[in-house]
């Protein structure tokens, strides 16, 4: 059926934030999209309903393990068939490139064989249960900082060789449906405006016939992007194509078989997930967020992905009767998700001080250290709404005239407006009003720009807060705030009365909320606290970590370093107690000035819903924490072959090249690492003999292990090439799992990844096979365990 010009190129924006448009003569229906990498949130961006939240991308791929990465695919794929979602805006297979880097903990690893392989699994997950999948961001997007603007500078060996091998490999071994093109410029050409990447590589070179959509609001230009292969802008209805890309066909600007390939992507992924064609039959059966099938395979996934990275005189696995002293804020506000466009909204967050009680007969519990400096919308309680009585905030929205649009509850005590609303008509008004649950010191505050009236505690004060760069990352995901200590009475409410912004691209729109939380204590009063109930325990439990401050979309770190006092608060129970174990919560490497004075470290990154069980069952060996580092744990500040994240001039040089995290420690780039990739101890030990080459089709190496421990263990057995050219870096070529009994062994056979023998000829243009090299038998490569 024959279309005209302005019917198909509306079609190629989004109808909404999430949604694309229908269109009868075409027999195309709406196609809903979501963010998705840990949870399928849904059309809002915030306050949308109920959702399973899995354990962050890192956490799942330290289990080495497609299975994972596969089932947690068909999770999302569930939650979203359960909401009639078309589309989940996952996985991110950005490379871990900095360690300060502030989104890494969406996205799986440093090495791309690892991420690409991981997934491919996770694509099939979503893909054979008709729901698409989005690879993101394309491409060479590993930072936050000035993401908008930045151009990343990647020689084109480099860009192939690692940076589009994930993409690849997930494109030749499970055809996602769909790309996500970056904010950032790539080479001083915008990833949306990319012919050598999108047009010439993907869709040439790989024969790609999916569809590449924008980054939300990242598309800037018109003839150029949809000259450069991006076939949907995100979100709409506005944007730059529309009319204006009409009127660039008409002055032949863009040839109308470009918007005719465009239509065509996009007709073939309605097709694929139900949105045209015959309607598929709606599943009525699937496990809702907080079912046991979902609490068991969500605590499961979490405690195997968990890595042991220190373990001295058997202090883990616990035993139940153990009097056990758990520390830390962590403990108590364990974080579960990142921050920014991952974040859902979950039935229910477990800490580890409710889990661990649940399984061990005898915990105290010691709230620790402040771990933030930007405070966060109230939570457990705090405020509650006044209408109902439930934790969190009542929201009334008005408009111009002062009508009341919407009364909603917020249980996160922030709600989005102006992006997702089911009304029509702008907000002009937002009424955010909550009780206080506590007496004594607190802090309270709002968030969100406008102009404010706030009663709190008695006092009413009238400010502004404004946008400063104006974009996404600051209206959406880190508003302007204001907070103020007061002396509260319980009962006492919080109401905030903000006038929107009225111009610019979030006019009448962006994220809002109230602040709430008790007063600080000084340190050292939280630090004798600690010790105290260190010294009359058996072991110390210090769960200590990151926050989305460091961990979230739009913000990039600053320092490896323990946010707070908590490096002190470690050192002070470690002196105190008979054993200390620290379970690090946070999803990317951390300095550990303590480590040597410790008994044990377990990492457990941001194990999501099921969190605080996660933990308790991996400490109690309930579930093994098996997890292998998916990323080099520096051991300062600074000793990485990347580091700085701050482009010089709109430039970020990738002027290490393909020596990127493992690979240019092992070349001596950097300094020996705190923990190498590949690095876990798990709760087995090993011995690795009769390491071989075998031939066959596709020829590879045989090794035996034995698990010399008294407990049944996985083991992950690791290949790396390490090439004969010195300017080739040492790379990992493949690896394979294995459980093995107590006592027990197992041959194991690894088929390292072909593609891991090429390197990209950049005279010829074209790929050649590498000058060959050595075989590393590792478990991690500071522990090798033969060299074939």
């Amino acid at each position: 059926m024959t279309l005209d010009l302005a019917t198909k190129v509306a079609l190629l924006t989004g109808a909404t934030t999430f949604t694309l448009a229908p269109n009868d003569q075409l027999g195309l229906r709406e196609v809903r999209l979501s963010d998705g990498p840990t949870g399928v949130r849904g059309l809002k961006f915030s306050g949308g309903r109920v959702v399973a939240l899995l354990p962050n991308a890192t956490l799942l791929a330290s289990a080495w393990d497609t299975a994972a990465t596969y089932e947690a695919g068909r999770i999302l794929a569930e939650e979203a068939l359960a909401q009639r979602i078309h589309v989940v805006l996952g996985p991110t297979i950005n490379l871990h490139r900095s360690p300060l880097g502030g989104r890494l903990f969406e996205a799986y690893s440093e090495d791309p064989l690892l991420t690409g392989k991981l997934a491919a699994a996770y694509v099939r997950g979503l893909q054979e249960l008709g729901v698409a999948a989005c690879l993101k961001h394309l491409v060479a997007n590993e930072s936050e900082t000035d993401r908008n603007t930045m151009n990343s500078v990647v020689d084109e060996a480099t860009l192939r060789e690692v940076y589009l091998l994930p993409f690849e490999i997930a494109v030749e071994e499970s055809d996602a449906w769909t790309m996500m093109a970056a904010y950032n410029d790539v080479n001083g050409v915008a990833a949306t405006e990319q012919r050598h990447v999108n047009n010439e590589i993907v869709k040439g070179e790989w024969g790609y016939r999916g569809l590449i959509m924008s980054d939300w609001f990242a598309t800037k230009t018109t003839a150029e992007s949809a000259n450069g292969g991006l076939d949907l802008v995100m979100p709409g209805p506005g944007g730059p194509w529309g009319d204006a890309l009409v009127e660039a066909v008409k002055r032949g600007g863009v040839d109308e078989a470009v918007i005719d390939d465009h239509l065509d992507r996009l007709l073939l992924l309605a097709e694929r997930v139900g949105a045209r064609g015959p309607e598929r039959d709606h599943p009525g059966d699937l496990p809702h967020p907080d079912s046991a099938v979902r609490r068991e395979q969500l605590t499961r996934l979490a405690a195997t992905g968990m890595t042991v990275l220190r373990n001295e005189r058997g202090t883990l696995p616990l035993s139940r009767g153990t009097r056990v002293a758990l520390i830390g804020r962590h403990a108590v506000q364990t974080i579960d998700m990142g921050g920014g466009s991952a974040q859902v909204n979950p039935p229910y967050q477990v800490s580890v001080a409710e889990g661990l009680p649940a399984r061990m007969t005898d915990v105290t519990v010691t709230d620790g250290v402040e771990v933030r400096t930007r405070p966060v919308p109230a939570r457990g309680g705090f405020l509650t709404d006044p209408e109902t009585g439930d934790p969190g905030v009542r929201v009334r929205l008005f408009d111009a005239d002062g009508n009341l649009l919407e009364s909603r509850f917020a249980a996160r005590s922030s709600t989005m407006i102006g992006m997702d609303d089911d009304f029509a008509g702008a907000v002009c008004v937002a009424e955010l009003t909550g009780r206080i649950s506590v007496a004594g010191p607190v802090v309270l505050g709002v968030l969100g720009a406008g102009t404010w009236h706030v009663t709190a505690a008695g006092t009413a004060f009238d400010f502004s807060l404004d946008l400063v760069g104006g974009g996404i990352g600051e209206a959406v995901l880190t508003p302007p705030l204001r907070v103020d200590r007061f002396t509260a009475a319980e009962g006492d409410v919080l109401t905030a009365r903000v006038e929107l912004v009225a111009e610019g691209t979030f006019a009448n729109a962006g994220l809002f909320g109230l602040i709430g939380h008790v007063a600080p204590r000084p340190v050292v009063d939280v630090l004798d606290d600690a010790v105290r109930a260190a010294a009359q325990a058996d072991v110390a439990v210090v769960v200590a970590g990151l926050t989305e401050e460091q961990e979230a979309e739009s913000v990039d770190k600053s320092t490896l370093a323990l946010p707070g006092a908590q490096d002190a608060l470690i050192e002070a129970v470690a002196g105190a107690a008979r054993r200390t174990v620290v379970v690090v919560n946070a999803a990317t490497p951390v300095l550990m000035p303590w480590l040597s004075r410790v008994d044990a470290v377990l990492w457990a990154g941001l194990p999501g819903q099921e969190g605080g069980h996660a933990v308790a069952a991996a400490l109690l060996g309930e579930l093994e924490p098996a997890g292998r580092l998916v990323t080099t744990f520096p051991a300062a500040d600074g000793e990485s072959p990347a580091w700085s994240v701050t482009p010089v001039d709109g430039d970020l040089p990738y002027t290490e090249g393909p020596f990127i995290g493992y690979r240019g420690h092992y070349a001596g780039r950097a300094a020996e690492p705190a923990f190498w990739f590949g690095h876990g101890l798990g709760y087995g030990s090993w011995e690795y003999s009769g390491a071989e080459r075998v031939g066959g089709e596709e020829p590879g190496v045989a090794v035996t292990v034995t698990n010399t421990s008294s407990r049944a263990s996985r083991e992950v057995v690791q290949v790396y090439l390490r090439p004969d050219d010195p300017r080739q870096p040492v790379r990992l070529a493949g690896w394979s799992a294995v459980t093995v009994g107590p006592g027990e062994s197992a041959r194991v056979t690894v088929r390292p990844d072909p593609r891991m023998w090429r390197v990209w000829n950049t005279t010829a243009g074209d790929w050649e096979r590498d000058s060959g090299g050595e075989l590393l038998i590792a478990r991690g490569l500071g522990d090798i365990r033969a060299t074939l």
